[in-house]
């Protein structure tokens, strides 16, 4: 096959591959798109409501660990794990529609779990496809995952006035569509990485290898703002829209999703960026402003509309810009025949994160009285991963990264 034609191939299997990521990830933020309607069908109490959140997370970090510790992205065919996690996604998520808040709460586990089967492996399996470009590439895809996380709070807010089973069974069937697109399409590229052996030590080398540790410490920083804004906003969005007459995007679920899938162009630009500035760079800027955003936007609280919905879109834009990068350094950092494990590791770990930051902030907002100033909880996050990536690139083994560019 000639390089234009391997060329095309690989962009025709980047759009496979960011269009089945978009279709399952649906499945994530599904029941919280419809958590005030399973309040009140439900009777759900304030613990439980917060579990159809954090099930997911802690499903997905029980995966994504338990996956790791058995190198099991170094030892299965891609395709074929994304292909069993996606269907397994779609049972789970439809599992809603038959169950009550104790069974949801065990699906939603399972929803988590099944998603740490599609998430790490598409990260390697594109990077099969781009040496060079990686980081736009790597951006494409948590695009993707970005607007699938959206999703829910746009089917929300287009079918308020219908059943919330409507969003499930959309969520549902997006997640099947995509299980049918892993299995017929996808493949792996020119440059795949070496096959790996049991070996549960070598996930231990995310702690050893410094140059690696520090790039996973940027990623939890990263990862301690990013799901908890991303759960929250929405709540944050009620509150104010209560002492607004004029409310960005008309309504809390409509914010919700244009800030969550603004960050889609986060995603471009961090890829874009860091091909060309360096990965340690980029994401250092962005968490910079992500940072900025998390401390200002209770300023504009009370208004006025328009700073308040700009500050929000800035804020999910640069929330997520960077995320691709992390993933695409634990590519060029680890050793190549356990990069699944590596990226695996790095998701668990940064995914049991969130689950505390998920599960505190609602309780900071009970102490100091209200939404306003609930994000400040989250500073913590993006200054420590700035100071992990800056440290980066002041390593030698940083050349590594970027083919050079750090």
């Amino acid at each position: 096959m000639t390089g234009g034609a391997w060329a095309a191939l690989r962009w025709r299997m980047l759009a496979i591959l960011c269009t089945g990521v978009v279709a399952v990830l649906a499945t994530w933020f599904s029941a919280t798109a419809i958590l005030p309607a399973l309040i009140v069908d439900w009777r759900l109490s304030p613990a439980q409501a917060a579990w159809m959140t954090n099930a997911v997370q802690v499903g997905f970090v029980v995966g994504a660990i338990g996956a790791s510790l058995i190198n099991l992205p170094d030892r299965v065919a891609m395709h074929r794990l994304m292909t069993a996690s996606a269907l397994l996604a779609a049972l789970a998520n439809s599992a809603l529609l038959f169950t009550g808040p104790e069974g949801a709460i065990a699906a939603r586990f399972l929803t988590g779990m099944a998603l740490a089967g599609v998430y790490p492996p598409a990260l390697k399996l594109m990077a099969t496809w781009f040496v060079q470009g990686r980081g736009l590439a790597l951006g494409f895809l948590i695009g993707a995952l970005t607007l699938g996380s959206s999703l829910p709070h746009l089917a929300r807010a287009m079918t308020s006035g219908l059943d919330w089973r409507a969003v499930v069974w959309a969520t549902s069937a997006s997640a099947l569509i995509a299980a049918l697109m892993f299995a017929t399409l996808l493949r792996e590229g020119p440059h795949p990485f070496g096959r790996a052996t049991f070996d549960p030590r070598k996930a231990l080398a995310v702690f050893s290898n410094r140059p690696l540790l520090l790039a996973n410490i940027g990623y939890f920083g990263h990862m301690w703002e990013l799901y908890a804004m991303w759960a929250w906003i929405v709540a944050f969005a009620a509150a104010a829209e209560a002492g607004l007459q004029s409310f960005p995007f008309g309504s809390a679920s409509m914010f919700s999703f244009v800030v969550i899938a603004s960050g889609v162009v986060g995603c471009l630009l961090g890829g874009w960026l860091s091909d060309r500035i360096g990965r340690c760079l980029t994401c250092a800027g962005m968490m910079l402003i992500s940072g900025g955003c998390a401390a200002l936007i209770g300023l504009f609280f009370d208004g006025p509309a328009l700073v308040l919905g700009l500050l929000a879109v800035i804020w999910g834009i640069t929330v997520v810009g960077d995320s691709a990068q992390f993933s695409a350094a634990v590519t060029e950092l680890a050793d190549s025949a356990f990069v699944g494990t590596a990226l695996a590791l790095q998701m668990g770990i940064g995914f049991a994160l969130t689950v505390v930051a998920i599960w505190a902030l609602p309780l900071f907002v009970g102490l100091i009285g209200g939404w306003q100033w609930a994000f400040l909880f989250l500073l913590p996050g993006p200054l420590i991963g700035t100071w992990a990536m800056l440290a980066l690139r002041a390593h030698p083994e940083a050349r590594r990264l970027a083919q050079g560019a750090r």
